[in-house]
Formats: structure tokens, sequence, C-alpha cells
């Protein structure tokens, strides 16, 4: 099974059609179908390691200022109580928390399945990003996951590369500053030779302005992890940018369909 970062960018996208939406949409149809489904999202990032362990997660609309047909979208998968104890067998003997009764889905989740998996029938389980964690943690995290790719579980790491909200620029929708250009594309080349490394990336002139909180960023130090236990590299399958200041560059670990759209 593939494992995948992918650049979400707003929850807007969870109604729309666009270059992203499609991307997503064709990667559920191509992709070979999961039992199940691990996601990383940026939108979980606490002071613990926890993974979601209900039969039936709540949809999270953790946002403000969107239309209300957004509040009122609902992905009503189920979740994955064996799947969240098998996780919590892997990672030992790091610690980690089954959530009974607190999280759920939340929109860096949903907004990508909502294309990828329209019909929510696919059971889900969320894994919060630790913020006590130094860097190296969540790839040795991921690295410890990378098993389940062969349990038939998708591994999905949803953020983006570049995420600089005080520095968007809303009325040029297709547009990258040279800088968040210039370090997407390190981050592409670093795991494309040497995804273990991923933090290497922290010395490059323009992390502190692509990445000024760690939150969208850690998620693909998961998948860097993956990467490193199996296919040594992960290739990047769309290349694109938003408002001057997000990327949604995409990744994908493994062989399978690869959907390539700039």
């Amino acid at each position: 099974m593939p494992a995948l970062f992918i650049g979400h960018g707003s929850p807007m996208n969870t109604l729309e059609s666009n270059q992203y939406t499609r991307t997503w949409e064709a990667l559920g149809k191509n992709l070979p179908r999961p039992r199940a489904i691990l996601c990383i999202s940026a939108h979980w990032f606490i002071g613990s390691t926890v993974v979601t362990a209900m039969p039936d997660p709540r949809t999270i609309h953790d946002f403000y200022g969107f239309p209300q047909a957004l509040f009122d979208y609902e992905y009503p998968a189920s979740g994955a109580p064996d799947l969240a104890k098998r996780i919590a067998e892997l990672i030992k003997p790091d610690w980690i928390g089954l959530d009974q009764d607190q999280w759920g889905l939340d929109h860096g989740t949903w907004s990508i399945l909502a294309h990828m998996f329209p019909e929510a029938d696919i059971p889900v389980v969320q894994l919060s990003i630790n913020a006590m964690k130094p860097f190296d943690y969540h790839v040795r995290i991921g690295r410890a996951l990378a098993p389940l790719r062969d349990e038939g579980v998708l591994i999905l790491g949803s953020g983006n590369v570049v995420h600089n909200l005080r520095l968007i620029q809303w009325r040029r929708p297709e547009y990258g500053e040279d800088w968040a250009v210039d370090f997407d594309q390190a981050v592409i080349d670093q795991i494309a030779a040497d995804p273990g490394k991923l933090g290497q990336v922290v010395s490059h002139p323009g992390f502190s302005r692509a990445v000024p909180t760690p939150d969208h960023f850690l998620p693909l130090a998961y998948i860097a992890g993956v990467a490193t236990e199996g296919e040594g590299t992960a290739k990047a399958f769309l290349q694109s940018y938003t408002m001057g200041s997000l990327s949604m560059t995409c990744f994908q670990v493994g062989d399978g369909p690869r959907v390539n759209q700039t």
C-alpha cells in the first residue's frame, strides 16, 4: 500500500472542484483500496501522542468564518479501535494514548477524504502530533508505523510544506513567492534523496519563513519515516502554490498509480 502526504490548504477545498480536489479524487480511484486509513493531520497538534480509538468518530469543524455549508458537512466514516490498538503496539516502547471520546476527524483529514473516498465507507483513525517532541521523534514514529502498509492501511499525512498565513496574498490564488518555491524544492530534493534526514531542512535559509509553526510541516516527517523503512524515497506528484505563501505539494511513497498534475 502506498503512503501519501497531501498539501491540504483551505477547508473550502471540501466543497470545491479545482486542480487539488481533482487530484485527490483521482487518487481515490486509482490507488489500491485500503482496508483502513491512518491520518496524521496538522490540526491535531497537542502535548501528547494519541490515536482515535472510538468506533464512530465525530466530524470536527475546527475553523471559523466559512460558509454554513462547510459547517454542515459530515464525514461519517467509522473508526477502527483494533487498528488503534495495533498502532499503540507498533509504537512501543513509546507511550500512546487511546482516545475513546475526545477527538474525531478534523478538516485536515476529511477535506481530503471527501474527494478521495466520498462514500466514507473506509474506517479512519487519526494520530495526534506531539508538540512536545523533537523533529526526529516524528520521523521515528513514522518508521514504526511502516508495517501498516503491508496490512492494507493507507498512511496519510495532511499538512503543507510551506504554510505562512501571515504572508497570504488572497488575490493571487495560483502564485508562489520565490522563497516559498525555493524551500519547497529543497524539501522535494531531500525527500527524494534521503527522507530519513528530512530534519536537515531546518538549516535552509527559508525555513523560518516557510515553517513559522511546525504543525503543518510535521505530518511530512511521519511519511518520511515510512519512506525510510520502505523504498528509501518519496516522489512529489503535485508541485503547486497558492496565495504566495502556501505550498500544495504532495508526495507518494511506493509504487502504484500516480496522478501527475502541476
